[in-house]
């Protein structure tokens, strides 16, 4: 295969409060270095946190993106060549060290010495991106690349999220999900449901509330409307759900969704408000409710493994929207405003 010189991509400018993303042309194209592939893109999926790359919210590179599908075109030394022709995902987590604790545990996803893509290395919204060989996930013949790709990071997020509120939590006992209409929390309110837990969705709008019924929720709360801390306490016996996972990353959600958890109850933070934003419960409290507080950014290699079998089977079936790759400025923006019901994934220019 004969590769172009340039591609196009896009492109953050002026990352900041007032930060824009453009589709730009004429872009150099990476070339892969040692253990590195060079992947033509399929499409990609975008996310919510690809909107602190363009506010500026931390440090990330000009082109974000990390839920990107594609076909491996070349190798770069001490690449395996058996991933030549192969249709791979590219996730949040672009390497590891593989030597740490966590990585002996199987645990690449809490390196504390990783690389992500989109934050370390140039993100999935371009034509050709570099993807470590080592961390790149096969994507199954018969499951469609666009339904593939928003598993790459919100169905694996919400994977390790959910597996967090174990084992405090059983099945058949409640858990909360704020957030669950977006393009993470749908599915991750398949997957609870999946592993038995009865999940009260938290979101607004009829459109959010029938997608979260649909995906199996057995009540949804409108926090535009409702009480939601009333709402959840009427539907556990006064006392709270036994879990509560935040995937909103909004400061409002995070100040209120401790009061939804009852006593001896697990928290997980998944959503990602300011860098500056602190959790907001004393340590008093959290000591006198035995509350347990956990954090999970993503999740393992055989979380994704999993999670792409089941939706192979058909068991996960994420909304999605797809879309033309100069759609990309307009997807951001509306993610910006909380419009997006599911997730959408652009198509890269072929």
């Amino acid at each position: 295969m004969v590769l172009p010189s340039s591609q196009t991509v896009a492109w953050i400018d002026n990352p900041g409060p007032k930060g824009t993303l453009r589709i730009r042309d004429g872009v150099d194209i990476q070339q892969p270095s040692q253990n590195e592939i060079l992947v033509k893109l399929e499409c990609s999926g975008i996310c919510h946190s690809d909107c602190r790359n363009v506010e500026g919210m931390g440090k990330y590179t000009d082109i974000p993106g990390h839920e990107g599908v594609g076909e491996v075109v070349k190798l770069g030394p001490g690449a395996s060549e058996s991933l030549l022709g192969k249709r791979v995902g590219i996730k949040w987590l672009w390497s590891a060290c593989n030597q740490c604790a966590a990585c002996k545990k199987g645990q690449i996803n809490n390196c504390p010495k990783q690389s992500n893509t989109g934050r370390t290395t140039l993100g999935t919204l371009q034509q050709y991106v570099v993807a470590h060989a080592d961390f790149v996930s096969l994507v199954p013949d018969g499951l469609k690349s666009e339904v593939a790709a928003p598993l790459l990071c919100a169905g694996l997020s919400l994977a390790g999220a959910v597996s967090k509120v174990a084992p405090e939590v059983q099945p058949g006992e409640f858990v909360v999900i704020v957030g669950a209409g977006g393009g993470l929390g749908h599915i991750g309110v398949q997957i609870a449901t999946l592993k038995g837990f009865s999940v009260i969705a938290v979101d607004s709008g009829a459109e959010k509330e029938k997608l979260s019924k649909e995906m199996g929720a057995v009540a949804f709360i409108d926090y535009a409307k409702q009480n939601v801390v009333q709402a959840v306490k009427d539907l556990t016996d006064g006392e709270g759900a036994h879990g509560v996972i935040c995937v909103a990353g909004s400061e409002r959600a995070y100040q209120q969704a401790p009061e939804l958890v009852r006593n001896n109850g697990v928290f997980v933070c998944v959503g990602l408000p300011p860098d500056t934003f602190m959790f907001p419960m004393s340590p008093i409290h959290i000591a006198n409710r035995g509350l347990v507080i956990k954090g999970s950014s993503t999740g393992t290699s055989a979380q994704m493994d999993e999670l792409l079998q089941l939706a192979l089977e058909g068991k996960i079936t994420p909304k999605i929207d797809v879309y033309d790759f100069t759609d990309s400025p307009k997807i951001i923006q509306e993610l910006q405003r909380y419009e997006v019901t599911g997730r959408k994934v652009v198509r890269a220019p072929a």
